[in-house]
């Protein structure tokens, strides 16, 4: 399938500048969350990463693909939220966007210690995001061992924010 020629460009959203890669025609196609989750499961195995625990799914995107790899995997799935959505003790990790300024939180007690964690979101940009919450789950005590993007924006480099973990991207721009 080619995802690219699904996915939706807006220019200037959510500011002037910004092209906002919109995934949601990709998720409505009949097949497009579907081969998603078989090319995250794909490239994983091709890099030899098993004996998954946990799945986190970044706010929002990340949850609509991080559930059902989880899912598919046989692994539990956890969701990092914005702040004040979780409403139990929570670890917080602040982080810049590229264009300003947000925290996300996690359920203290969501991971338990020395699990083996993959992080799922729809882009990887600048990394804050994917930063955050990889210091949410070393936070937790767990080992994080990949990350999974379906778009990677490459001229942002957002890679070099990121911990040295495997990282897959099913569609770079």
């Amino acid at each position: 399938m080619d995802f690219k020629s699904i996915i939706r460009d807006i220019p200037d959203f959510p500011q002037q500048g910004i092209i906002f890669r919109d995934i949601t025609p990709l998720l409505a196609h009949p097949q497009g969350l579907t081969k998603i989750i078989q090319g995250f499961q794909t490239k994983f195995a091709e890099l030899n990463i098993s004996a998954i625990d946990t799945v986190v799914g970044t706010e929002s995107r990340g949850f609509i693909l991080g559930a059902p790899l989880a899912m598919a995997l046989g692994c539990s799935f956890v969701p990092v939220r914005k702040p004040k959505k979780l409403p139990s003790a929570v670890f917080r990790a602040e982080y810049e966007l590229e264009y300003g300024t947000d925290a996300l939180e996690i359920h203290q007690d969501a991971i338990a210690t020395g699990e083996r964690v993959i992080i799922i979101d729809d882009v990887i940009a600048t990394g804050g995001t994917a930063a955050a919450t990889a210091k949410l789950v070393e936070q937790s005590g767990a080992e994080l061992v990949g990350y999974g993007f379906l778009i990677e924006l490459d001229f942002l480099n957002g890679r070099q924010a990121l911990p040295e973990v495997p990282i897959v991207s099913l569609i770079n721009y």
